[in-house]
Formats: C-alpha cells, sequence, structure tokens
C-alpha cells in the first residue's frame, strides 16, 4: 500500500488470521508483524505481501541489537532493506536493547547500563540502520525486571536524546511502562507524563502475565489488554493525541474476532480525543 494513510488501530498479524486480515475493512486497521519472520521468502512472505496491497503494514524488529557493543549485521540489515522495499510498511520499528554479544546470539531483549558511552554508540548503530534503510525507524522502550546498576542517564532522557541526535522516531510501549513500573517502583502515571509527544510516531498495548514467586509482572503479550494499562493508554491519548496504537499478542492468540474486539476499543478512544480535539 503506497501513498500517505491514517493509521488508527491496528493488530499484531498472525498466519492464522489470513483471511479475516485480508477481508477486513476497519476503519484505520493497520497490522505490524516482525521482519525476521518473513525475510526467507516463501509462502508466508507471499502472504505478507497480499496483505500489504490492502492494508497498511509496519515492521518491528527484534534482531538488530542496537544496544550492543558492535555495529549492526550489515547482511541482516540488505535482508531487512529488501523486505521494506517489497512490502512498503508505513513503519519501521526496533527496541532499545541488545541480544547478540561477539558472536553469540540470546533470544531475549537484554538491559544495558544508560551511560555517555552507550548513548553515543545506539546513536550510530541508528544512524547506520536508518542510513541502510533508507528511512528513519522508531525505538521502543524497554521493560525492566531488576534494577540495573551503573546508570548516568534517566531513560526518558535517553530515549529522548536518541530522538534528537538521529531524526528517530520513539514507539511508547505502555504495557512496558505499566510492567516495569510494577517491577522496579516508579510511578507509571509520571513517566507517561514526562515521556516527549512530539516524538511518539506509535504506541503499543498488551497483556502481561505474573511471576507470583517473584513477584514481578512478565510481559509475555498472551493475554488480553489489562485494565490497568488501558486507563493509562486513555491518559497518554487524552494528553498527546491520536496516535497509531497496536495491540500485540504474541501467545495464547485469541479467536480474530476477540482481538478484533480489543482493538476497536483502542480504536474508540482514538475516535473520542480526536472528537474532542
Amino acid at each position: 500500500m503506497n501513498g500517505q494513510v491514517a493509521l488508527g488501530a491496528g493488530v499484531g498479524l498472525k498466519a492464522e488470521h489470513y483471511a479475516q486480515a485480508l477481508a477486513c475493512g476497519a476503519e484505520g486497521l493497520w497490522f505490524e508483524v516482525h521482519p525476521e519472520n518473513y525475510m526467507v521468502g516463501g509462502p508466508r512472505l507471499a502472504w505478507l505481501l497480499r496483505i500489504a496491497e490492502r492494508h497498511p503494514l509496519s515492521l518491528h524488529g527484534v534482531a538488530l541489537s542496537l544496544a550492543t557493543d558492535a555495529e549492526p549485521d550489515r547482511l541482516h540489515l540488505q535482508r531487512l532493506r529488501a523486505l521494506v522495499d517489497q512490502a512498503g510498511p508505513v513503519l519501521v520499528s526496533e527496541h532499545l536493547a541488545w541480544s547478540t554479544w561477539r558472536g553469540a546470539y540470546h533470544p531475549d531483549l537484554l538491559p544495558f547500563p544508560r551511560t555517555g558511552e552507550a548513548l553515543r554508540r545506539i546513536s550510530r548503530n541508528i544512524q547506520i540502520c536508518q542510513e541502510a534503510l533508507g528511512r528513519p525507524i522508531a525505538i521502543e522502550n524497554p521493560s525492566h525486571y531488576l534494577q540495573l546498576q551503573g546508570h548516568d542517564w534517566d531513560e526518558i532522557d535517553l530515549l529522548e536524546a536518541l530522538a534528537r541526535r538521529t531524526g528517530c522516531g520513539l514507539l511508547l510501549d505502555i504495557n512496558n511502562v505499566h510492567v516495569s513500573a510494577h517491577n522496579l517502583g516508579f510511578d507509571a502515571i509520571d513517566y507517561l507524563a514526562r515521556f516527549p509527544a512530539w516524538a511518539i510516531s506509535e504506541v503499543h498495548l498488551a497483556g502481561y502475565s505474573h511471576d507470583d514467586q517473584a513477584c514481578l509482572l512478565i510481559d509475555s503479550h498472551d493475554a488480553p489488554v489489562a485494565e490497568p494499562v488501558w486507563a493509562l493508554y486513555r491518559r497518554l491519548i487524552a494528553r498527546v493525541g491520536p496516535r497509531p496504537t497496536l495491540v500485540e499478542r504474541d501467545g495464547h492468540v485469541p479467536p480474530w474476532a476477540q482481538l478484533l474486539n480489543e482493538r476497536d476499543r483502542a480504536q474508540a478512544t482514538l475516535n473520542a480525543v480526536e472528537v474532542l480535539r
């Protein structure tokens, strides 16, 4: 899908929902996928490109490892660029995290000390990615599960500095904020109030699970969006105005109608704020 499109609320696209997604005509609907699942071609890529002919598409990467002590993998970037050129996504995003280290790959999005050196390193890696892809990307705030030592920068200040230095956007994941606030003991409302509205290009909503033994919330994407996250979302949108919003679901994926109901709830929030403005 080419040209300017108005993005409302979207959902993470799953193979089991292909037929319903292709046919759905809900206003403002768009879809997001992890590009790593489509960079090798085959039937998955073929049906993704069919979806892209009918609906706006976003690519949400998990493998660029922007916070690691190395430049992004050039071959990976070439493959990602090829997919971008084929699918024509309206949004491309990645995580503020690392997952590779000296050739070893870890199946997680891992934290790092927010230092001045990290800011310089990540800024450079974002610039490399944006130059390779020929477009700006958005960077997602992480989920946290423990207090990491050695920070020189507040998280929001670091994210804003990255956006100003590189021209990237910010993907504000509200579930990540809620999970991290519970696990680390900070105020989620204050975090959202301080987040720079000018840089937000996308918002994510998702569900979480509980680790009762460790007294942690886990950003598992395997449950409906929780009511505290919906409340934070309404507060954010009232402050910053409508932004493209995605409902993520990666585990215990529900029937299409149930997922679309969550998406419609987000769309109703966007519509209500648009009317008031």
